[in-house]
């Protein structure tokens, strides 16, 4: 019997799960929209708590002002990396030109930009509440606690990333690193709410193995990581490119991608064979309202949606609305494929 307080966690937890991948697309809408410096500063927006509309409320000589604090925390962060061992990344930071350069203020991107904080701020708010109400599973199952404290951990760390990542003026592989901490924080927020889900149920028992879903269900999963840090290192290279283009002839910047794109396609097609095979393997072993088997169907049309925004961005120009249809959707197949994992995880073969 599930409690009033577990219910509450559990209810809390995908909340949290939803706004996440909420805070996810509103990433993917600022990227697509090239709106990540439409915020200078951080954690506020112009010096504002509530940013600017007109250029008359911008502070005196404001474009020195944040292009002097990003080149600070710049060398406070090389200094970081420096004492990591990275010193060949510390003075690449040192000595990128273009955190230099001050951005125009274009109201639509700060906006777009102070919203996606917003949606952060939000996610932040419920992983707080999923960590004080998995205080609920103190006497049955503490690694709740544990890893719904950690998480807090997680997202301060990635607020902090956050903040590099507008210093550095959208260094390259600080987008990618802030990418996969918003899998790892997805991943421990469906870890815990399938956990408390599954707590007071007994494991499912089927007639048929199990152990080669569960070794290729891990290998699906893997993949799904791969190609979405082969996706996000695309996007930086077409960010580049589009850069030197001025953000003009669009229809041209995957050609000029290279092979990154190429693997990042090519890698595509083993995505969906693999995931296929998982939905042969699932139909073949469970039925009617299973929820490994609705799991799988899901993961069908999300992979689907997930092709046809690729085609969008690789054949139709690049469009604003596909990129961040693209990204939400990677990242939503992954929490489906990983949420998968757990329930076939519990799922063991009868034996007389």
């Amino acid at each position: 019997m599930i409690s009033r307080s577990e219910q509450r966690f559990i209810r809390v937890n995908f909340i949290t799960i939803i706004v996440t991948l909420l805070v996810i697309l509103a990433g993917g809408i600022v990227r697509s929209t090239g709106s990540g410096m439409g915020c200078p500063d951080w954690p506020k927006c112009f010096d504002r708590y509530i940013p600017p509309t007109h250029v008359s409320q911008l502070p005196a000589d404001y474009k020195e002002k944040y292009v002097a604090g990003r080149l600070k925390k710049n060398e406070k962060f090389a200094q970081y990396l420096e004492s990591m061992g990275k010193t060949e990344l510390a003075d690449s930071i040192r000595h990128d030109k273009s955190i230099t350069i001050p951005e125009e203020f274009n109201p639509a991107k700060t906006w777009t930009e102070y919203l996606n904080r917003l949606a952060g701020a939000l996610a932040g708010i419920f992983l707080l509440l999923t960590a004080i109400y998995s205080f609920a599973y103190k006497k049955t199952a503490k690694r709740i606690i544990v890893l719904s404290i950690l998480n807090i951990f997680v997202v301060g760390y990635q607020a902090w990333l956050g903040s590099i990542v507008v210093s550095t003026n959208l260094a390259q592989w600080v987008v990618t690193v802030h990418m996969l901490l918003a899998l790892v924080i997805l991943a421990i927020s469906i870890y815990t709410y399938n956990y408390a889900k599954q707590l007071n149920i007994e494991p499912t028992v089927i007639m048929y193995r199990i152990l080669w879903l569960k070794g290729f269900l891990f290998f699906t999963v893997i993949l799904s990581i791969a190609q979405i840090v082969l996706g996000t290192e695309v996007r930086e290279a077409v960010d580049v490119i589009a850069k030197s283009l001025l953000y003009h002839n669009n229809a041209t910047w995957v050609a000029k991608v290279g092979n990154v794109f190429s693997y990042h396609r090519d890698l595509a097609i083993l995505v969906v064979i693999a995931n296929g095979v998982v939905y042969k393997m699932v139909t073949d072993r469970f039925s009617g309202k299973a929820a490994p088997l609705l799991t799988a169907r899901f993961i069908i049309i999300t992979l689907l949606i997930q092709l046809l925004s690729g085609f969008a961005l690789a054949y139709i120009a690049f469009p604003p609305a596909a990129q961040a249809v693209h990204i939400l959707f990677s990242t939503l197949l992954f929490s489906l494929q990983f949420y998968l994992y757990l329930l076939v995880y519990r799922t063991s073969t009868y034996r007389q």
